[in-house]
Formats: structure tokens, sequence, C-alpha cells
């Protein structure tokens, strides 16, 4: 492995502990000043660690799998920066299909990402898992009403749509910025 790998893993450590660190001084802080909320705070925390531990190892055989099994090819021309209208909503789809909590759409991005799919498909793909999941629509058409789900999903369309270009384009701007500035070194 390369030194600047190793330099970049590192880094990656030492961040991970710095983001633990505050996090456990953050909660310890609180328990400190809650007392009354400590075992609401560990019931919940435990909870979460059961259902990390039960549904992670899952999701990372199947980004392997992804991994293996979809060439890079496939995803940058489906969801790629040059597959238009059709990546867009190839996102929104894969988005709003599956069921489960959000950071298991995290590693799945990431290997999208990897793959050749465009930032802003990625982040369409992670609003969409966020807030348009179709069972999540019928629930709330149940209880809401057709005038209330229509007008929220069609809003947060087009705000995800939005949000996903300006995103792109800050990204784009970063790239082109930190690709000048290392061309000016040569």
């Amino acid at each position: 492995m390369s030194n600047s790998k190793m330099s970049k893993k590192k880094k990656e450590v030492v961040r991970d502990l710095i983001i633990f660190t505050v996090l456990f001084l953050g909660t310890t802080i609180l328990i400190i000043v809650f007392p009354d909320k400590k075992q609401s705070i560990f019931n919940t925390s435990w909870h979460f660690l059961i259902e990390m531990i039960i549904i992670l190892p899952a999701v990372m055989i199947l980004v392997g799998l992804f991994t293996i099994w979809i060439p890079k090819e496939t995803i940058a021309k489906y969801l790629g920066k040059s597959s238009g209208i059709k990546g867009v909503l190839l996102a929104f789809i894969f988005g709003a299909l599956p069921t489960g909590p959000l950071y298991i759409a995290f590693p799945m991005a990431g290997s999208l990402l990897k793959k050749g799919a465009s930032i802003s498909n990625i982040v369409i793909f992670l609003s969409a898992w966020a807030c348009i999941k179709i069972p999540q629509e019928m629930v709330e058409l149940q209880f809401l009403g057709f005038k209330f789900m229509i007008t929220r999903l069609v809003l947060t369309i087009i705000f995800v749509l939005i949000m996903a270009l300006f995103i792109q384009k800050i990204y784009h701007n970063s790239e082109y910025k930190k690709g000048e500035t290392s061309n000016e070194n040569i």
C-alpha cells in the first residue's frame, strides 16, 4: 500500500475516533445533566446496537455482491453523469422501492458512487430513500388523504431535484478547483 493511501487511512481512523469521542462525551454530559433519562438513553442505544448487528452484515454482503456482479460500465451508463432523465428516474425508483432505515442506503450509495453514478443521482437516491418510500406513501394516503400526499410528494420531488442539481454544481466546482490547484503545482 502506498504512503498516500496509508496516510489517508490513518486520517480516516483519526476522524472516526474524534467523532466517536465527541459523541461519547456528549452522551456522558447529557446523562450527567439529565440523570432521569439515563435508562432511556441506554435502552435506545442498546436497541440501535442490536438492530445494527442484525441488519448491517446482510447489507454489507449485498453491497459486496452488488460490487462484484454489476459492472462499473452499467452503473455509469444508467446512473452516471450522461444518464440524463433516465438516471434521475432510476435513482428515484431505486430509492423509493426499498424499506428500511436510511443508514442502509449509505453503503449502497457509496458503492454506486465508486462505480460511476453521478453526485446528483446519489442525492436523489438517498433523498428518495428518506422521503419517498412507496409503502410510506400508501400509509400517508390512508391517514392524511390524497391531496396532502400528492402535494407533499410533488413538492418533495421538486425540492430533491433542486437540491441534487445544487449539490452537483457545488461538487463539480470544488473538483474543478481542486484539479486546477493540482495542475498549477506541476
